[in-house]
């Protein structure tokens, strides 16, 4: 029963993730090839200071879809994403994932400034050791980048303005 509950964990674990994603409106779309890589977007020094940590080793996956850098300050996770945004539905998919979301017990609460989207997911007690996570991102020029970090308690969660600067901070520079 406990390798059952492992694997449902990891599946919870990654519907947090792709949950996460749309909230933050980022799609999976091809991007320009001279783009700067989302692991050179925001700096060490920059990352320590805003969270508060040690930053440890950075890695980017993807490629021709979409760009993800993973990594891991003190004991947060951050992940930078970039990609083109190439549909124009007003939102519906972000909607419907916020929906899904809600509907597995979570409170997902939003914030709109300007061209900033900021979102936090709180999972329900069973789904705690997913992390809690607050993610910004922006859509400019038909590019979104964004900026996710996960606490591994609701009291450790980072603030959306401590976010939404960092994402101001990348988008600067893709």
């Amino acid at each position: 029963m406990r390798g059952g509950a492992v694997r449902l964990t990891r599946y919870w674990h990654w519907t947090v993730v792709g949950l996460a994603a749309a909230v933050v409106l980022v799609v999976t779309s091809a991007y320009a090839q001279e783009s700067p890589t989302a692991c050179t977007l925001l700096q060490p020094a920059e990352l320590e200071s805003a969270l508060g940590g040690k930053a440890g080793e950075f890695s980017a996956v993807g490629g021709g879809q979409a760009e993800i850098c993973n990594g891991q300050v003190g004991t947060f996770k951050v992940i930078i994403r970039t990609a083109k945004r190439t549909r124009d539905d007003d939102g519906a998919v972000e909607r419907k994932g916020i929906e899904v979301a809600r509907k597995m017990g979570m409170l997902v609460e939003g914030k709109i400034d300007g061209d900033m989207t900021c979102s936090t997911l709180v999972p329900p007690p069973s789904l705690a050791e997913m992390g809690f996570t607050t993610g910004c991102s922006i859509l400019r020029n038909g590019s979104v980048v964004a900026v996710e970090v996960t606490a591994r308690s609701q009291k450790e969660m980072v603030s959306i303005d401590a976010v939404g600067k960092l994402v101001q901070e990348a988008v600067t520079r893709f």
